[in-house]
């Protein structure tokens, strides 16, 4: 089932305004602070109120203004992580995750939950001797105890450093995957929204800006301003070759060609979804020599757009892949590139960081 969700509202100064729908699997909401990313998922779990417009899941209606519905938020059946777990200090791991059971329409076993997020060695520890990430992983197993049938997260990884990110990142993905949940994902850092998202929604002051499927924003240079310069970057989907090619690096295939990247700790045969920050792509007309890049594939010009600045940001197609460049405006004119022109993506091999790799989202999400 979807989540449907068309409002407004409005607090003080800021108004929000939303129309977006969110199905199985994990819909970003994506932009900077202030934007309204939490306002509009306290909207969804009933924490604040819409001024007018209608929240649906599936049949269920969990909000109209019109028809005078406003479920409370106890029979709204989400569950809801936010930024610091907010753990019972006195009570164990397990009695932690157990307490979301009272909340359950049905009662679900632990067991599946503990060994999906890692949380056997925890159960017996109190959450005062347990690292910031896991924390969050008791938090997502005490929420998922309560029967949910839509998962929010706030942010979840925002009060973490990046070490516990990176260790709490795997249990998100196999979350997405063991699970057909929505789960409506806050977050400011496209690197989790990139590794964990199926579908985005951008926000800026109050509005969506673009809403769709995560790989056509991310590949349009259009959307460069609302995702931002800096984050700006396509995705693209590679299978390991050789998690240890015996240099300290794993080879990848992808549908242009090879890809080197610092040894990714994923057996042979897995299917990855791989972050290319715009900025990390340089590109040449003619296939360059001499260079001490080692990943240079072959692409076609799909679009360029061009801002009120110096840079042009270039969408190139790389086999079945789009990837997304950032070059000045006067490096383009300087190629010629235009719809159509064949060029190389040239991507040096120490650029792609740890964090923007992660498995590919499963045909069951």
């Amino acid at each position: 089932m979807s989540l449907s969700v068309e409002i407004s509202l409005r607090l003080g100064e800021f108004t929000l305004a939303a129309d977006f729908v969110a199905g199985p699997g994990v819909t970003a909401i994506f932009g900077p602070s202030g934007s309204g990313k939490t306002t509009l998922i306290n909207a969804v779990a009933g924490l604040v109120r819409p001024a007018s417009g209608r929240i649906a899941f599936g049949d269920t209606v969990l909000f109209d203004d019109v028809m005078g519905i406003d479920l409370p938020c106890h029979k709204r059946r989400i569950g809801y992580v936010f930024q610091d777990g907010r753990l019972f200090p006195h009570l164990s791991v397990r009695d932690n995750l157990i307490y979301g059971q009272q909340f359950a329409e049905q009662i679900l076993p632990v067991d599946p939950v503990v060994e999906m997020l890692g949380l056997g060695a925890l159960l017996s520890r109190k959450p005062a001797t347990l690292s910031g990430g896991e924390k969050q992983r008791v938090a997502i197993g005490r929420a998922l105890l309560s029967d949910p049938r839509l998962l929010l997260m706030d942010e979840p990884l925002a009060a973490l450093d990046t070490a516990r990110k990176d260790d709490i990142l795997p249990y998100l993905e196999r979350l997405r995957d063991a699970n057909r949940l929505p789960i409506l994902y806050v977050s400011h850092a496209m690197s989790e929204v990139a590794r964990l998202a199926n579908d985005l929604v951008l926000l800026r002051d109050g509005k969506i800006t673009r809403k769709g499927p995560l790989e056509d924003i991310l590949a349009d240079p259009s959307a460069v301003r609302d995702v931002g310069v800096r984050e700006a970057g396509a995705l693209i989907l590679a299978r390991m070759v050789k998690p240890d090619a015996g240099d300290g690096l794993s080879e990848l295939a992808t549908s242009a060609g090879k890809l080197f990247l610092p040894k990714i700790d994923m057996p042979e045969g897995a299917s990855l979804r791989l972050r290319i920050q715009a900025s990390d792509v340089i590109l040449s007309k003619d296939r360059p020599d001499g260079l001490s890049a080692l990943n240079i594939l072959p692409a076609t010009v799909g679009s360029i757009h061009t801002g009120e600045g110096p840079g042009a940001a270039i969408a190139l197609n790389s086999g079945t892949d789009r990837i997304l460049a950032r070059v000045t405006a006067r490096s383009a004119r300087a190629l010629k590139l235009r719809e159509g022109s064949k060029c190389f993506a040239i991507l040096k091999t120490v650029s792609v960081a740890p964090r923007n790799v992660g498995a590919q989202i499963s045909s069951q999400s």
